[in-house]
């Protein structure tokens, strides 16, 4: 018996595949359960339909993430921070203050995608990976200086 699969089913299949099973599991477990509809002309008609608009709105999703992409390359970060000896920040350059910093630059960008492999706790310039889409990613150049210190009072 053929049915489609509305849930991830393990050792059987997908959303939306069209798979072949025995009648009695068909009728016993994955329609009672709303786990699958049986494959008849209309349902596999409409599966074709609702995987059209999806890949449609995959790739619109797809190209607009290139197209960011392409501008948080060009994109430089400057964080200010307290630093002690040897250019040793008193603490590290979070994922947070990057979004703070790309949100006031214009992109809204949320700190659980920017990826840092380890904390930054150093001055200097850094490469930082952002996952902007499922398969595309961008590099931001973070430039992490000194705080100025004020002048002392005599």
């Amino acid at each position: 018996m053929k049915v489609i699969l509305n849930a991830d089913v393990p050792e059987l299949g997908h959303i939306g595949d069209l798979v072949n099973v025995k009648p009695g599991y068909a009728r016993n477990y994955l329609l009672p359960n709303k786990l699958a509809l049986e494959a008849t002309t209309r349902n596999v008609k409409q599966l074709e339909h609702d995987r059209q608009r999806v890949d449609a709105k995959r790739r619109k999703e797809k190209m607009a993430a290139e197209e960011l992409a392409k501008k948080l390359e060009q994109a430089q970060v400057r964080i200010v921070a307290k630093v002690g000896e040897e250019n040793k920040l008193y603490g590290s350059v979070t994922t947070t203050m990057i979004a703070e910093q790309l949100t006031a630059k214009g992109f809204d960008i949320d700190k659980r995608k920017i990826q840092l492999d380890e904390p930054i706790k150093s001055t200097g310039v850094f490469t930082v990976a952002i996952k902007i889409h499922a398969d595309i990613n961008a590099n931001v150049k973070v430039w992490v200086t000194a705080e100025e210190e004020p002048a002392a009072q005599a």
